[in-house]
Parts: C-alpha cells; structure tokens; sequence
C-alpha cells in the first residue's frame, strides 16, 4: 500500500474528524488596509479587485444562504458530511467587529455537520478582540478554528517589492497571539515570486517549522491582468521559473518542513477569463503530480537528498541532525506508517 511522502490535508481531516469534511466557502465584500490607505494604496501587486473569491459563490448573497448552497453541493456531489465553514475573500478581522461577530455567528449556527471554522485574514490585521471573541465561539460551539495567513515569502525584500504593506514581523506576531488562544494557523506561501530564489523556499519551510505552524497552503505565482505584477509581465520586466524549477523549491521546501506540519495545498489556480500566466499552460493537477512524481524518483541514500517531508530539517531542540538520523528519528516516531516506494 502506498502513502504519501509528506503530511497531506485530506488524510489529515480524516483522522482528526472521523470522516471526509469539506470547506464550504463563504464570499463577502470587504477590503484591506493595503488597499484603502491605511498602510498602502493598491494591495498587492499581484491581487485582483476579487481577491482570492473569484470560484465562491456571489458575495452578494447572505452568509446562511452562500453556507446552504454550498453545503448543499457538496452533500450531492461528494456525499460529504462534516463540514468547515471558510471566510475565504479579502481581509475577514478588517471587517467591523459588529459586522464580523454577525457574520461568524450566523455561519456556524448552520447545523451540528459544521465541525470547524477557518478564518482567511492579513498578519497585519490580527487583532485581540476579534480572537478573544473566536476563542468564545470555540468553546460554545465546540469546533475546531484556524486562522489562514497570507504571509507569501519570508523575504522581506520581496514583500516590499509587492507591496504587501507588512514585514515578517507582523507575522511572526499574529503567530504568537494566535496560538496563545489555542488556534491553529494556516499560512500562504508563493514559492516562485519573482524576486525570490531556492534559499528562499527553504527559509519559508525553516520559519514555519520554527513557529510550530499547523498548516501550509502553497500556490504558485499566477499573473492577472490589469493588476501591477500584469502590467509589469507584459513590458517584460521579470520572467517566471521554469515548472522544472517550481517543483524543485517545492521539494525542497518540504524536505526542511517539521513532519508534523500539514499540506493544505501544494499548487494554485487563478480566474481563467483573466490570466496572463498561470501554472506555464498546463492543469494545476499536472503540476501537482508532476511534483510528487519528483518526490518518489528521489533516492534513499543522504546524497541524493531523498524527498520526503522533513528529511532535512536541521533544527530539533536547538540542536543540528544529520540527514540519517532525522530519518531514523521520523520512522521512529510512527507519524507515518508506510512508505512509498
């Protein structure tokens, strides 16, 4: 029997939950303070005006009805039967505290098949209040939270060249105050930004690992147009790598990522009508098999650096591992219990 060689999402959910579970994506208009002059002008120079909401339903139609809809299709399609309600678009704790308490209480009053609650939101808008009122929700309604957090690259070179309006800072902070209240976070990375390189990839698995995240949602660089990044793509003023490339730092990533640590998502899509590039012409499941195709040719011997989760994670209380005995250590620690081969 064949597993995986790094912790994947959906055996994750299984296992934490008793069954399959489905995320049912709420959609709501809002903004960020990227965006509306708060700490810059714009967002992202590789955000569109639908955020990341381009494949959820209308943002015009109330929280119950997008949860039912939702719920409902997945129910016919999947025959799934736990579910975890997404707050997905935009900067979610940007919002009023009015609007978002009424906007959360009324997504998680959908049922006793909702089981847990995932918060998408900026590291710079992580705020005391709102998680205290999260950490409330928990407790009443016994499920399951976690905070997602766009942090794309360690680099903070980088996140001022796209203008993320936040340094690594903010989110090492959000980190922190998050898992003082018992949440989980997920964090977003793009490992072929522009101005990034392989050490890059590496960095962002090592600083994860460090701060005990819980999850890791990957995407890979998509260009809109009519955004900055577009419009800077077709004057040719940066090349994107090669997906040979892409999937040797997502490789590496995960050969320098904490065993423990969850794969949400190892490649992104964007919205079709709108693209300029994306996933260099093929399907994002090309691109995810392709990856772990490249993950089961490695060899097992140290000197080929063998691709699985973790094999090179150097740092374990403060003290460097050789490649060997970190694999010695892995096997031994029953997180997995079969290997592919």
């Amino acid at each position: 029997m064949k597993a995986s060689r790094y912790n994947q999402y959906s055996d994750h959910l299984v296992k934490k939950f008793g069954d399959k579970v489905h995320k049912l994506p709420v959609n709501l208009p809002g903004t960020c303070p990227n965006r509306d002059g708060r700490v810059g002008w714009g967002g992202c120079i590789f955000c569109d005006e639908e955020g990341s909401g381009f494949e959820c339903l209308p943002n015009t139609l109330p929280v119950r009805e997008q949860v039912r809809e939702a719920r409902g299709f997945f129910k016919r399609r999947f025959k799934a039967k736990k579910f975890i309600i997404y707050f997905q678009a935009f900067t979610n704790t940007y919002l009023p505290f009015k609007q978002f308490r009424e906007n959360v209480l009324a997504a998680v009053s959908e049922g006793e098949d909702v089981v847990g609650l995932s918060i998408s939101t900026r590291p710079d808008c992580v705020n005391d209040r709102y998680l205290d009122f999260l950490r409330e929700v928990k407790e009443e309604k016994k499920l399951d939270i976690n905070i997602e957090l766009g942090l794309q690259t360690v680099n903070y070179h980088t996140l001022a060249r796209v203008n993320r309006g936040h340094t690594l800072a903010e989110f090492i902070d959000a980190v922190l105050r998050i898992k003082a209240r018992g949440f989980e976070t997920c964090t977003h990375l793009i490992l072929n930004l522009p101005w990034d390189g392989p050490a890059d990839a590496v960095e962002n698995a090592k600083v994860v690992s460090a701060l005990g995240v819980e999850y890791v949602k990957l995407h890979s660089l998509y260009v809109v147009k009519g955004t900055v990044l577009g419009d800077m793509y077709e004057r040719g003023e940066f090349g994107v790598i090669t997906l040979e490339e892409y999937v040797e730092r997502v490789a590496a990533f995960l050969e320098h990522l904490d065993p423990a640590v969850v794969i949400q998502r190892l490649v992104g899509k964007g919205p079709k009508e709108s693209l300029l590039f994306c996933n260099w012409g093929v399907s994002w499941w090309q691109v995810k098999q392709r990856t772990c195709r490249s993950i089961r040719r490695a060899d097992f011997s140290p000197r080929a650096c063998s691709r699985w989760q973790s094999v090179q994670l150097p740092l374990t209380s403060g003290t460097w591992m050789s490649a060997p005995s970190f694999r010695a250590k892995f096997r031994a620690s029953g997180l997995y219990s079969k290997w592919q081969t």
